[in-house]
C-alpha cells in the first residue's frame, strides 16, 4: 500500500475539523435517560441476531498515566476488584435469563486495566461468564494488558482461561516520553511477554500507539516504530493524543511546551503511517493496521468489515452486551449505557440488579444512515443498490437533501459519486470521518463539534 497518496497537506488542512470516530450511529451523544429496562429487555427480544459478543469493562488502574481520558480507578489495593467481581456477578445473573437463547462468540476486558485483576480473579470472572452464557467451542476471547505490572506467566494463566487475543497498551517506548506521561516500562519485557503469548497458543497481538505525546520526535517515534517492528504484532492502533487538560486533570501535568505543535503532529502521523505501511501492515482505517492476512484486512478486502463500540471488527453480526461501570451495550435495533462512576454503579446494581442509565432505540432513518456511515467507514465504499433493497427506499431521492455535501470532496477529487455507488478514493482514507458526516442527520445539531476528536 502506497502511504503517499493519503498525505495532500492542502487537503488534510482544509478537512482537518472535529468530528465522531463513529463507533455507532448515532453517537453516544444522542443517548437519553429515557431509555429503560423494559425498552432493553424488549430490545433483546425483538433482535434478529442471536449471536452475542460480551464486553467487560474492568476500571482499575496501578498508577495515572498522565494522558489518559479513559473511565477508570487508579489504586494499588487488589481488594476493591474483588468488590468490584461481586457486584458485575450480580449484573450478569440479572442479564444472562435474557440471553438464554444466545451464543456467545466473541468476550473482550478493557478498562482501566483488566491485567490489574490477579489470576484468581481472572479465573472467577471468566467461570462466571462461562457459567451463565453458553459460549461458542471456538469463541473468540481478548484482553487488554498493561505490561507495567505483570509477569511473563500471566499469558500462561490467560491462555489456560481460553485467552486467545491480546491488546498490549505501549504508546511510546522512548523513556523521556515515558516518564513525562507517567509510564515507564521496559520494551524487552513486552517483547518477551508476546513471545511468551505466541508460545502458548495466542493467535493474534495488538498494541497501541500514541502520536503527538510529549517530547516525541521524528526520531524517537521512528525508533519506537523501530521497537514494534522487532515484536512482530498482527495488529498496530495508533491514536491521535487528544489534549483536554480543561476536562481531564491529569493532562494539566503535561505542560504545553512539551507537546509537538500542530506541524510536528502531522509529521509524527504520516512518519506512523508510512513506516507501518512500508513495513507490510495494511492501513485498515483510520487508526488501525494489520497484517495482509490477519481477519481485520481479509474483511476489508471481501468488504465485510464492521464497526462497533469497540473499534474494527469481524463479529459485526453480533448483539453487543457490556458489563461493569459505564460499559455500552449494543442490542438489535438500541444501544444503552451503564452509570459511569463506580459509586453510582454500586447503588444501582445494589437496588435493581443493573446499572443501565441511558440509552437510544434506533428510529427508522437512523438504522438507514447508520448502514450507510458503516459501510463507507469500513469499506470506503457504498452499494445504493445494496441500500434500497435493505431499506426499500430510492438511495438518491431519500438522501437528495445530504448528497450535495458530498460536492465539495467531489471536487477535489475525494469522493466519486454514481447513480449505483458511493466511492471514496484511497487518498481521503485520513478524512472518512468528515465525509460520513454528510449523512450523519444530528451533526446540523452539533454546531459545537469541539464536543468531538479533530482527525490529524
Amino acid at each position: 500500500m502506497q502511504a503517499s497518496q493519503f498525505f495532500d497537506q492542502t487537503l488534510l488542512q482544509k478537512y482537518n475539523t472535529s468530528g465522531p470516530r463513529y463507533t455507532s450511529y448515532p453517537t453516544a451523544l444522542e443517548f437519553n435517560d429515557q431509555f429503560n429496562q423494559v425498552q432493553f429487555a424488549q430490545a433483546v427480544a425483538n433482535s434478529a441476531n442471536r449471536e452475542l459478543s460480551l464486553y467487560v469493562h474492568i476500571p482499575f488502574c496501578h498508577s495515572l498515566c498522565y494522558y489518559c481520558g479513559c473511565n477508570k480507578v487508579v489504586t494499588r489495593h487488589r481488594d476493591k476488584a474483588d468488590i468490584y467481581l461481586e457486584f458485575l456477578a450480580r449484573e450478569i445473573r440479572q442479564r444472562a435469563p435474557l440471553f438464554k437463547d444466545y451464543t456467545v462468540s466473541q468476550i473482550h476486558w478493557g478498562g482501566g486495566t483488566p491485567s490489574f485483576l490477579t489470576k484468581a480473579q481472572i479465573s472467577q470472572l471468566v467461570n462466571l461468564l462461562t457459567d451463565n452464557f453458553t459460549c461458542a467451542d471456538n469463541m473468540e476471547m481478548s484482553i487488554e494488558v498493561d505490561p507495567r505490572e505483570i509477569e511473563l506467566d500471566l499469558a500462561d494463566h490467560l491462555a489456560k482461561q481460553g485467552f486467545n487475543r491480546l491488546s498490549i497498551g505501549v504508546q511510546d517506548t522512548d523513556e523521556k516520553v515515558q516518564d513525562a506521561i507517567n509510564r515507564r516500562q521496559d520494551t524487552q519485557f513486552i517483547a518477551d511477554f508476546i513471545k511468551q503469548a505466541r508460545a502458548v497458543g495466542f493467535n493474534s497481538v495488538n498494541v497501541d500507539l500514541i502520536y503527538g505525546l510529549p517530547h516525541q520526535t521524528e526520531q524517537t517515534f521512528g525508533k519506537t516504530l523501530a521497537d514494534i517492528k522487532l515484536m512482530d504484532v498482527d495488529r498496530i492502533s495508533l491514536f491521535s493524543y487528544a489534549h483536554l487538560p480543561q476536562r481531564f486533570a491529569a493532562q494539566r501535568k503535561l505542560k504545553d511546551e512539551w507537546l509537538p505543535n500542530t506541524q510536528e503532529k502531522f509529521n509524527l502521523m504520516k512518519l506512523a503511517v508510512e513506516t507501518l505501511c512500508d513495513y507490510g501492515y495494511e492501513f485498515i482505517g483510520m487508526d488501525h493496521f494489520a497484517k495482509p492476512n490477519d481477519e481485520l484486512a481479509k474483511a476489508q478486502q471481501q468488504g465485510k468489515l464492521h464497526r462497533n463500540f469497540q473499534g474494527y471488527t469481524t463479529q459485526g453480526h453480533c448483539d453487543l452486551l457490556g458489563f461493569g461501570v459505564s460499559a455500552i451495550s449494543a442490542i438489535g435495533n438500541s444501544y444503552s449505557q451503564n452509570i459511569k462512576e463506580l459509586k453510582g454503579y454500586y447503588q444501582a446494581i445494589e437496588q435493581q440488579d443493573h446499572a443501565l442509565e441511558k440509552g437510544l432505540m434506533l428510529n427508522h432513518d437512523d438504522l438507514i444512515r447508520g448502514e450507510v456511515i458503516k459501510s463507507l467507514m469500513c469499506n470506503l465504499f457504498l452499494d445504493k443498490n445494496a441500500i434500497n433493497q435493505m431499506f426499500n427506499i430510492d438511495f438518491d431521492q431519500y438522501f437528495a437533501a445530504d448528497l450535495p455535501l458530498l460536492e465539495t470532496f467531489i471536487d477535489d477529487g475525494l469522493v466519486i459519486n454514481t447513480k449505483d455507488h458511493i466511492e471514496v478514493k484511497q487518498k481521503a482514507r485520513l478524512l472518512i470521518r468528515i465525509i460520513c458526516m454528510s449523512f450523519d442527520a444530528y451533526m446540523k445539531q452539533h454546531i459545537n463539534q469541539q464536543r468531538f476528536s479533530r482527525v490529524i
